[in-house]
């Protein structure tokens, strides 16, 4: 069970795990053990998470999101399987957690008339200055 907030928790079944090959440091032994790890989570069909949670996960831009909505999270930072384990499962966790956090709605406001003002004065300000700056084709 992985437990992301006192509501929702995730049992094992919901995740897959495969383990690859690691790429870095590691001498010759890097060639043969399988220390990084690919771990899936079905984001679209897990009913662990509640909907309000999964649309905004899957509403998100996120490159480890695949089309069928699988979230596909790569850990190969440390040169153990085990902590790269819990690396990919601390992740997952996180950014269920940023999706628990509901956005505040924008209120659309409208510019005060001092900054509508200020604003405009600065536009003829500088097509002033702009002006000088050209030559004056009718005396020539």
């Amino acid at each position: 069970m992985l437990t992301v907030s006192r509501s929702i928790v995730l049992p094992e079944t919901e995740l897959t795990e495969r383990f690859l090959r690691a790429d870095g440091p590691g001498g010759q032994h890097v060639n043969r053990t399988e220390s990084a790890v690919e771990l899936r989570f079905d984001v679209a069909h897990s009913p662990s998470l509640p909907d309000p949670v999964r649309e905004r996960l899957l509403a998100r831009r996120d490159r480890r999101l695949t089309d069928d909505g699988v979230l596909v999270i790569q850990a190969r930072r440390f040169r153990d399987q085990g902590r790269n384990r819990e690396d990919a499962r601390e992740r997952l966790v996180e950014i269920i957690r940023s999706a628990l956090i509901v956005p505040k709605a924008r209120i659309a406001t409208k510019p005060t008339r001092g900054s509508q003002e200020r604003r405009l004065a600065g536009k003829q300000q500088r097509g002033k200055i702009k002006q000088t700056r050209s030559r004056d084709w009718s005396r020539e």
